[in-house]
């Protein structure tokens, strides 16, 4: 049961680190991209899709093959080869950028590719991913996100534009969500129907699900390398900070806001409210049932599901705030972006966006994955997924958040890795190592400021 239980944690951590995410000085696809005509009815054409997606097991590939063969029904014209992105990683989601490099330098690159938003400046400015308002027009991408019967919400229709265009369609994606165990909540006399609102609170309650229960508190998901920096940036902009101005011409990661933060995680470290872990350490530990709360994706909720079975029940709410401060959370996932050099199969990649992204889709994502459907007013319809709601108590805090989202923005530069690991680097030495916050920050925003395009000047 363990082995099954790690493996499943496994999994899903890589769905919600997936594009949890290289970038030029120039703007934008090479020259111009002219408007591809409709495909004729019996014009036959055969396109790739790579998504991490494929490499998974259970309930990802499976429900990407349903929706391909659903796709190709209703295109009998247009046949999909589904592929995972080239590489030996144990993580698919950590090969994309570097196949789809391969790819592209080989001149064969894939028609469709789901990229991480942390990708997104890489993607659109070195890696020339097609503008669509310009391939197919802005009228037409509009269109698609104001939906047959129900738009994309609002927040989430520009996470893939640059500079005024779309160029990728937002496909799959997370809140930061705290779940928490109701037994454990009991057993230390806490109300767990009225979970932690501030981190303040957060605090107490682990300090006294650790005195009761003589099991661990709280873990945030934010703080370690291998967790990436979504997240992180929820904190930091919850907390009043941001790691990167507005203009993108400095890094702001070692300001006193993030200090804050990163000083605040460590204090409950340093009381014994949060327990010194790994990432795969502590989901596997909740799921087990040995940890009060965590601040994690909706991608890992089936496997706290299926680890919570009939043992203990499982919580969720919106993420914390800090006193007196509005949570802003940010998004995880990808979106959907065209590398097509031949104009037919610029359509067809099209063609498959659309449908990737439509209410019916979505339906079949939300009820078999757990991912949260963008096209929001589904969950209201009867016929898309008001049943499916209705049973999930789980999915109104991560819509509600949506109310109040901010992107996940890209590192910029060809070295954006390296700035985006060593920030999360020193956050994780200050978190469990000790370090001082301040003195680790402004270290790592040194080093990294060298990286930036133009050394930072």
């Amino acid at each position: 049961m363990k082995r099954f239980l790690l493996a499943a944690c496994a999994a899903a951590l890589m769905l919600a680190t997936a594009a949890c995410g290289l970038g030029s000085e120039s703007t934008g696809s090479e020259g111009p991209v002219s408007r591809v005509p409709e495909l004729k009815p019996d014009q036959k054409v055969s396109i790739v899709f790579e998504s991490y997606n494929f490499g998974q097991a259970g309930a990802w590939p499976d429900t990407f093959n349903e929706l391909i063969a659903a796709f190709e029904k209703a295109h009998p014209n247009i046949s999909v080869t589904a592929q995972k992105p080239q590489g030996n990683s144990a993580n698919p989601a950590t090969d994309t950028i570097s196949s789809l490099q391969s790819q592209l330098t080989a001149g064969s690159p894939p028609d469709v590719v789901q990229l991480g938003f942390s990708d997104l400046d890489f993607t659109v400015n070195q890696l020339k991913a097609l503008p669509l308002d310009d391939l197919v027009g802005k009228d037409t991408v509009q269109a698609n996100f104001d939906g047959e019967q129900y738009p994309y919400a609002a927040s989430a229709r520009t996470l893939g534009d640059w500079e005024g265009k779309t160029y990728g369609v937002p496909f799959v994606f997370s809140t930061p969500m705290l779940y928490y165990n109701k037994q454990l909540f009991t057993q230390a006399g806490l109300d767990p129907e009225n979970p932690p609102a501030t981190w303040a609170e957060v605090r107490d309650a682990a300090e006294a699900i650790k005195k009761s229960t003589g099991k661990d508190g709280a873990y945030v998901d934010c703080l370690t390398k291998a967790a990436k920096d979504w997240c992180f940036q929820a904190l930091v902009r919850s907390g009043g900070g941001r790691v990167i101005s507005e203009d993108r011409s400095r890094l702001t990661f070692a300001d006193e806001p993030s200090v804050e933060v990163v000083r605040t995680m460590q204090d409950m470290v340093k009381a014994g409210a949060m327990p010194n872990r790994t990432q795969m350490q502590a989901v596997e530990s909740f799921a087990r049932g040995d940890l009060g709360m965590i601040l994690e994706s909706s991608a890992i909720q089936g496997t706290f599901l299926k680890g919570a079975g009939d043992r203990w029940e499982l919580g969720a709410a919106a993420m914390p705030s800090f006193d007196g401060k509005q949570a802003i959370p940010t998004n995880s996932g990808a979106a959907l972006f065209v590398f097509s050099k031949d104009a037919a199969k610029q359509r067809a990649a099209w063609e498959l966006i659309k449908f990737l992204t439509s209410e019916k889709a979505y339906t079949t994502i939300a009820t078999k994955i757990g991912y949260l459907p963008l096209r929001t007013g589904l969950v209201d319809d009867p016929d898309g997924l008001k049943q499916w709601a209705d049973e999930n108590p789980y999915l109104e805090p991560n819509l509600k958040q949506l109310e109040h989202l901010e992107p996940w923005v890209s590192m910029p530069g060809a070295n954006y890795l390296q700035i985006r690991d060593g920030m999360m680097q020193a956050v994780e030495n200050a978190v469990y190592q000790g370090a001082d916050p301040a003195e680790a920050l402004r270290s790592a925003q040194k080093e990294a400021t060298a990286l930036l395009p133009g050394g930072g000047k």
